[in-house]
Order: C-alpha cells, then sequence, then structure tokens
C-alpha cells in the first residue's frame, strides 16, 4: 500500500453465503421451503403459486437498490409518507409565527430539534464560556471547535504519510477516554462575500486621494471577490450520556460535573490536534460563536451582515452582534424526497461510497469546490469509534462469518470471487490490529451543495455528484433523509448518521 493511499478498509459485513448474511439466509430458506413442500405432495399450481411469491419475498429481502433492499426503501418511504401527512416534514419558527420565546432557547427544525446549548464555566486568560451542547433525542453531550490546518494540496508522500498517522492517533486517543464514541470532521466552503476586505478598505481608504488608485482597489476588489472561496473547518466529538453520567459523578455531578468532563476531553482533543494533526489553530466556540455559524449554516449569505455587526460592535459596546438561539435555525423548512429546502436555499446531499482501488489522501479537494456562483459545498467526515468489547465482539463475528462462508463455497464447490477473498483476508487481519491496540471506527462521509432557490435543486445535485465522480468515489444520493444528512454535514452540533445503528 502506497504511503498516501488508504484503502484498509472492508464491508461492514461479510455474508456467510454468497453474500448473504445470516438473517438473509433465514429469510430466503423461509420463502423456499413452502413451495418445496407443495412440490413434494404435487400440487402443481399451489407450487408454482407459492414460488412465485417466495421469488416476490427473495427479491425484497435480497436485491438491493442504492444500498437498501427493496424492504429498507418501503419501511422508509411509508415512515417519510405518514411524517409529510402529519407535517413533520414541515418546520415554520416560532418567530415566523409571531410567537414569543425566550431569545437563549434554540428553535431548529426536524433532527437539531432535540438540541440545547448550555454555557460551561469560564476557561482561559478570555473567561470564556464555552457550548456544551445536549441532544435530547439522542442523549448525547458534544462540544465544536473551529480549527485551521495548513492542507495537504502540495504536501509530499511522507509529509501525507504521517498527517494520516496523526489521525489514526486521535482517533486511537478518543478510543482510550472511553468516552468519546464519535468524532465529525466538518468543511463548509463558500464564495467569498468580501465582507472583510470591504470593512479594511472603508477604514483605510483616505477622502481625496488618487482617484486612478481608488478605481484599481475597487476592480481588484471585485476580481477577488468573484473568485475567490472562504472555507471554515470544525471538529466536533460527541459523547453519550450513558458513559458521561457516570464520570461526571467524580466531578460533583449534574451539568457543572459534566461541563468539566467535556472541558478535560477538549483539552486532549486539542492537544492531540496540535501534535499529531498538525492543526495552526483550534478555538472551541463559546454559544454566540455557535449561534453565528449555525445561521450561517441555514442561510450562507447572512455571514457578510454578522460580520458587519461584530465590526461595529468593536467600535461601539451599545451594538448587539450576537445572533441568538432563538432565530439561529431557518424561518422556514421543509424536507422533500431529493433536497432539502430552508429559507431562501435548497440543499441536496450524498454520501460517498469508498472504492475497493482505495483512496488517495487530499483527494477530497474536488467536492468542495464550488463550481458555480452563490454555491456553497460542504462536507463531513464521521469517526464513529466503537468500543474495545464492541470492537472485538464485532471482529469475531466478522471472522465466523468468513470461515462459514469459505465452508459452504467449498462444500458446494462454489469458486471464491477475488473481491470476496479479499474481504475475507482483512476481516482476519482486524483481530490482530485490535489486539495490538488499534481502534476499530466505521467512517463515513456526507457532502451537501447549498444553492439559492433561484437556481434548480436536481441540476446542484448533479453537479456535486460529478465533483464526487472527479474525486475518485462513488456518489449515493440519501434520499428520504435530506434533513438529517444537510444537518450532519453543514450545521456543527454533532448529528450523526450512525447514532440509531451503533
Amino acid at each position: 500500500m502506497s504511503a498516501t493511499i488508504y484503502n484498509d478498509y472492508g464491508r461492514a459485513r461479510v455474508g456467510w453465503f454468497f453474500g448473504l448474511s445470516g438473517l438473509q439466509v433465514g429469510a430466503v430458506t423461509a420463502a423456499v421451503f413452502p413451495s418445496i413442500i407443495a412440490l413434494s405432495r404435487g400440487a402443481v399450481l399451489e407450487f408454482f403459486a407459492l414460488a412465485f411469491l417466495g421469488a416476490l419475498t427473495i427479491a425484497l429481502v435480497v436485491v438491493p437498490v442504492k444500498g437498501r433492499s427493496a424492504t429498507g426503501w418501503l419501511v422508509s418511504l411509508a415512515a417519510f409518507t405518514f411524517g409529510t401527512m402529519a407535517g413533520r416534514t414541515r418546520f415554520r419558527s416560532r418567530a415566523a409565527r409571531g410567537q414569543e420565546s425566550a431569545l437563549a432557547v434554540p428553535d431548529l427544525p426536524g433532527p437539531l430539534s432535540g438540541v440545547e446549548v448550555h454555557e460551561g464555566a469560564p476557561r482561559g486568560p478570555q473567561q470564556a464560556r464555552l457550548a456544551i451542547i445536549q441532544n435530547h433525542s439522542t442523549r448525547t453531550w458534544a462540544m465544536t471547535a473551529a480549527i485551521v490546518h495548513p492542507g495537504i494540496g502540495m504536501a509530499d508522500p511522507s509529509t501525507r504519510h504521517r498527517h494520516g498517522l496523526g489521525l489514526a492517533e486521535l482517533i486511537e486517543m478518543s478510543a482510550r477516554t472511553e468516552l468519546i464514541d464519535e468524532l465529525l470532521v466538518a468543511i463548509r466552503t463558500v464564495p467569498d462575500d468580501g465582507a472583510e476586505r470591504t470593512q479594511w478598505v472603508s477604514k483605510h481608504r483616505r477622502d481625496g486621494g488618487p482617484q486612478l488608485a481608488r478605481r484599481i482597489n475597487d476592480e481588484l476588489q471585485e476580481a477577488l471577490s468573484s473568485g475567490s472561496v472562504r472555507t471554515e473547518a470544525f471538529v466536533t466529538f460527541v459523547v453519550p450520556e450513558g458513559r458521561l453520567a457516570k464520570e461526571a459523578k467524580e466531578a460533583g455531578g449534574g451539568l457543572a460535573g459534566r461541563a468539566q468532563s467535556l472541558y478535560m476531553l477538549a483539552g486532549e482533543v486539542e492537544a492531540q490536534l496540535k501534535s499529531s494533526v498538525r492543526m495552526t489553530e483550534v478555538s472551541w466556540l463559546t454559544s454566540p460563536a455557535l449561534a453565528a455559524a449555525c445561521r450561517t449554516g441555514f442561510a450562507p449569505g447572512d455571514r457578510a451582515s454578522i460580520v458587519n455587526a461584530l465590526d461595529a460592535a468593536a467600535r461601539d459596546t451599545g451594538v448587539n452582534a450576537e445572533v441568538p438561539w432563538a432565530l439561529a435555525g431557518p424561518s422556514g423548512a421543509d424536507s422533500v424526497v431529493r433536497h432539502y429546502s430552508h429559507d431562501a436555499w435548497n440543499s441536496v446531499s450524498s454520501t460517498l461510497k469508498l472504492p475497493d482501488k482505495g483512496m488517495l489522501m487530499g483527494a477530497l479537494a474536488p467536492i468542495i469546490t464550488p463550481t458555480e456562483p452563490g454555491e456553497r459545498r460542504s462536507l463531513v467526515v464521521s469517526f464513529p469509534i466503537l468500543d474495545q468489547a464492541r470492537a472485538e465482539t464485532k471482529a469475531r463475528n466478522s471472522e465466523f462469518g468468513a470461515d462459514i462462508a469459505d465452508g459452504l463455497r467449498e462444500k458446494g464447490k462454489v469458486k471464491q470471487r477475488a473481491r470476496e477473498r479479499e474481504d475475507a483476508d482483512k476481516v482476519r487481519r482486524l483481530d490482530t490490529k485490535l489486539a495490538r491496540g488499534s481502534a476499530l471506527t466505521q467512517p463515513y462521509a456526507v457532502a451537501t451543495v447549498t444553492v439559492p432557490k433561484t437556481v434548480r435543486a436536481g441540476e446542484a445535485g448533479r453537479r456535486l455528484d460529478s465533483s464526487i465522480r472527479r474525486a475518485g468515489l462513488s456518489p449515493l444520493r440519501l434520499d428520504l433523509a435530506q434533513d438529517v444528512a444537510f444537518a450532519a454535514s453543514t450545521i456543527p452540533l454533532g448529528v450523526s448518521l450512525a447514532r440509531g445503528t451503533k
């Protein structure tokens, strides 16, 4: 394996026989058995009727359709239809409905509706109160930091290899805490609105200066703003309530005890980010900063007004530049089958399917690069971390499944395909890596494109899929789950797609 190619991953589940899991084999057997009994009794018409029903059942259970079985699609479609009829897929904020509410209480749609943000104890020389994110729906706690990294676009293979090792060390350190069960790294790339440069020019431009210099600066600003992009990056760690409650008892319990435990974890993660991953800046977000990040996530066009308000607040202490949590979300949002609509924007999300040949480090750059004016790209790479006991159980079950599959193929004289052989070898190597202290993670990535409603959402989605294919991966549109995918990839509040499956 090349130092800059990552291909040491396999399928989450290895089928026992012909790629089928034990549950699928049981379903196939149950579907075929009645027709065999009918044939043994000589009931030909009954045999054909049962055989047809059995074939239909097998198709529903076995045949994959865009990453899911037909049964999975039917269940998801039924749930989505019921939610639409019940009005659960449509959101209208309390402010838009004219209802009074506390400004500090978040008013967020869908998968973010259970989020509550607390302020921790003062920390650091500036005595900043960091934001503690509590999600009542998933019973988790999280903290988010804004990060700055020099990038690896011009790095040589050895430097990329060291960054890869640093990321592995960060994941293993998180697993050793026995508290963190997921790390999310999110990137948002949006065309530069030129707000900072406009402020700089207004402060340094002198009245009565040379008109030629003034015109050159104006033309330069217009050219740079139209061709520049601004990148924001966040890292979020998530801790389940079941783990944190035990740790918080030693710190006094309650919110204060949980905040103290999360602060300690934040210190460990920050040290690892700066040392191993080579982050140049790690800034844990306060509640106002996190609210502003959420607001610009839902409405990218609001960033310039927020920057101007912050500049005015620096000159006049009477100006309130903070975004209240009651207004941090959209005024209205609608989740449809193939995209997510929020305020004056539409977002389309796709997950990334890793190629069998491996992926080059830094290959995700085309995905987060906007291709059209006014377009925003977002990407989250999530690392759900399994604890040691569950990791060893999963490795043992996967190895047992691989052994059973090999035995069945040998008895049935079925030739093993190269892909199946490679998956089985990776499963057998997994136990050795766990014995050496490595952590087991099941990473996934979700990319989102956000465009104004004047642009067709389907066209933007096709551009995103094209960028994913250009990066060497395969896109898979997250139909029926666009709202959750948008929240996970764009809003840095610790929303996970793997939370319900862990």
